[in-house]
């Protein structure tokens, strides 16, 4: 697998219109580009194949009755090597396995947490594994926080 270098193509699966602006300046205060947004599955369904994100950002509860899992899986299958976050203010309806995710970030979300977790999926997506610590704002899947071990 080619690891990717700085800035880093983000995609935002966010319903609630603030909070995505917030998230979309924050990923480009830490020197990266937001390449793709969508509110539902059905707004993500309809990205271009060709984006090719390195790591999405996806709310659980999401516009028109859909779910971030659902988003998650359509990730997974389209661009299997993109880092999966979850960004929610309900991590406990996340699955034990976190549905395939890489980990997730609760809400309510601080410019700071999201930075620093921001800072370590950089550093384990670009060149991994992360020479930061693991942030207390973001919480890794087993699988995930596992596999940058070795």
């Amino acid at each position: 697998m080619k690891r990717p270098k700085p800035p880093l193509s983000v995609v935002i699966v966010e319903d609630e219109p603030l909070i995505a602006m917030d998230l979309e300046s924050m990923v480009e205060d830490a020197g990266h580009r937001v390449v793709g947004e969508a509110a539902s599955l059905y707004d993500a369904e309809a990205w271009d194949v060709s984006l090719q994100p390195n790591v999405a950002f996806v709310d659980i509860q999401l516009a028109r009755k859909t779910s971030g899992l659902d988003v998650s899986q359509m990730i997974q299958a389209r661009w299997p090597d993109t880092i999966i976050v979850f960004v929610t203010a309900n991590p406990k309806i996340i699955p034990p396995d976190f549905a395939g995710a890489h980990g997730v970030i609760s809400k309510p979300i601080t410019r700071s947490g999201f930075l620093a977790a921001m800072q370590y999926l950089q550093e384990g997506v670009c060149d991994p594994p992360p020479t930061v610590s693991l942030p207390n704002s973001f919480m890794a899947s087993p699988a995930f926080a596992a596999s940058w071990q070795n």
